[in-house]
């Protein structure tokens, strides 16, 4: 706590310390405008030891620029940074840590540095602080994870700095928030300089210092699955989705993950659930990135309206032509917004994603040993919506499915598991014990790092049939449902058949033929698009995929 000369408690430190960083970041900038060619020295101006930086890196857009010119800096002149930042996919990410520019950090997903980052930290290079949900980062953004500095990308600046994100918004407006607000520097890099943004997305006077990056940011299409590779175990799975959950509950509202088995779901809708009488019924809400797998499922009118946490490469011209669908700027481009994307999610009717490991109370988790990956928003998508007071049909019924004699009324969200028996490799989905146990001892967790809780989970699918947890009345008869669609896996061969059948009997376990599901239907076929190109046709021409997805 500082004092002024009288002895009384000085109350605008942080104002001070913001407008000492920007005279001093005023000497390589014209107004606004720092050049390129001098971001190292300007960084090294601005930020100062121990500072608490934030690094937009998304799940698609990154400040790749600024990152790479922090992994420059002197360390004698900038080090030990605390590091906020939702997704490290890039190596200068890590870079900063190896350099000792920064020592702790918070974060969400790390996949693609997942082996290296576990390697620092092994290597006592990084401190985590925590692996977060992206709503747990954000909200501690405004709280005890304030950034003194924060580096975001946008599409374009104009000379006050008013920013355009354009499609891909993601974490944009939660970093320039909790910045701005609390006399943090807030340093954008943009494709380009404009007289006029097309669109204000973020004011210029929230913002410290634009860069002009020597190339545009990066940005990577995640979300786009190439239908040729959906096998026909996917599409028995997808089936039984429909059939046993989708159908059953009347699921209107929904959050799907990026998988193919998802990618399955969604290209049947036209075809199997549209031959179900499905349409109108099912599906009609998302929360999800546009994804093109959903082109055929929007084109034949099931999917009415989506909300997207980002965008997706190749897709803006769709987007921007269905904006009775998706949600259109008056610019006529897709606005994003990861953090309403996610709270849309937590409170719709179900979450379906899929997983690597799964042990016998359901908890399941994608981190495995010598990796930490992450979760990213799949543990606030499949998380029990317990603050949510509004009625719907499958929440009631999966609530009424779940409640026992004499208690409260309430609902339920549904959160399913869909995944294959063996994954990668041969491995089994289904363990005795999650290897998150191992890796809170070796990276030294408060907690085992679990993605969905087993007392989250309302269902599990795989190709053997489904497991309905709510129909469960014991921790007993919930192992041997889930062993009971473990299939050849050492967990399903453990199984209590005696116990199983009389699960079976209740609807606590189905296979396909109790739910009316055809396995002879369950072929490529069945797919409404079988490859990309049949995506861009039924796009009618206005889906343009990234040239690696391109094979004709």
């Amino acid at each position: 706590m500082l004092e002024k000369a009288d002895g009384a408690r000085a109350w605008d430190t942080l104002e001070r310390s913001y407008r000492t960083r920007l005279a001093r970041g005023a000497a390589f900038a014209t107004g606004k405008t720092v050049r390129a060619g001098d971001i190292v020295p300007f960084l090294e101006a601005v930020i100062e030891p121990h500072d608490r930086v934030c690094i937009e890196g998304n799940n698609q857009k990154h400040a790749d620029f600024l990152a790479a010119s922090l992994a420059k800096t002197s360390t004698e002149t900038i080090h030990d940074l605390h590091i906020v930042q939702s997704n490290l996919a890039l190596p200068p990410h890590l870079d900063v840590f190896e350099r000792g520019t920064a020592r702790r950090l918070d974060f969400c997903y790390a996949g693609p540095q997942g082996l290296r980052m576990a390697r620092l930290v092994a290597e006592g290079k990084i401190e985590v602080g925590a692996i977060h949900t992206y709503l747990e980062l954000y909200s501690r953004y405004f709280c005890d994870l304030t950034p003194h500095v924060s580096f975001v990308a946008a599409d374009a600046a104009d000379a006050d700095g008013n920013l355009y994100t354009g499609p891909n918004t993601e974490d944009t407006p939660a970093i320039v928030e909790a910045t701005a607000f609390k006399s943090g520097v807030l340093i954008a890099q943009v494709n380009r300089l404009v007289d006029r943004v097309p669109r204000v997305d973020v004011p210029g006077d929230w913002v410290s210092f634009v860069v002009e990056a020597p190339k545009p940011h990066y940005i990577e299409p995640i979300f786009t699955r190439d239908p040729a590779v959906i096998t026909e175990v996917q599409v028995l799975m997808a089936m039984m989705v429909v059939r046993g959950i989708y159908e059953k509950y009347g699921v209107a509202r929904l959050n799907h993950g990026i998988g193919f088995d998802t990618a399955a779901i969604e290209l049947i809708l036209p075809t199997y659930a549209e031959d179900l009488g499905l349409k109108g019924k099912i599906c009609r809400y998302m929360s999800v990135n546009p994804c093109p797998t959903l082109i055929p499922a929007i084109e034949s009118g099931f999917v009415e309206g989506i909300h997207c946490a980002g965008s997706e490469l190749g897709m803006e011209a769709y987007t921007a032509a269905r904006s009775d669908v998706f949600f259109i700027g008056r610019d006529g481009t897709m606005r994003s917004n990861r953090i309403f994307c996610q709270l849309a999610g937590h409170y719709a009717d179900l979450f379906i994603g899929s997983t690597l490991q799964i042990d016998l109370e359901g908890n399941s988790s994608t981190a495995t040993l010598s990796r930490i990956t992450g979760f990213g928003g799949a543990p606030n998508f499949g998380s029990e919506s317990r603050g949510r007071r509004h009625g719907s049909e499958p929440w009631l019924k999966a609530g009424a499915e779940q409640r026992r004699e004499g208690a409260m009324p309430r609902g339920r969200k549904l959160v399913v598991q869909m995944v294959e028996t063996f994954g990668d490799g041969m491995s089994p989905t289904f363990v005795e014990r999650l290897d998150a146990w191992e890796l809170q001892k070796t990276f030294d967790m408060p907690l085992p790092p679990v993605m969905v809780y087993g007392d989250d989970l309302t269902h599990l699918v795989t190709e053997e049939g489904i497991a309905n947890l709510l129909l469960c009345d014991t921790l007993e008869e919930r192992e041997q449902a889930i062993r009971g669609v473990a299939g050849y896996t050492p967990v399903g061969l453990a199984r209590d058949r005696e116990m199983v059948a009389r699960l079976r009997e209740k609807g606590a376990v189905q296979y396909a033929e109790d739910i009316g599901v055809d396995k002879r239907l369950a072929t490529r076929d069945l797919l409404a698009a079988r490859s990309i190109k049949d995506l861009v046709a039924w796009s009618g021409g206005l889906y343009d995929p990234p040239s690696r997805f391109r094979n004709w």
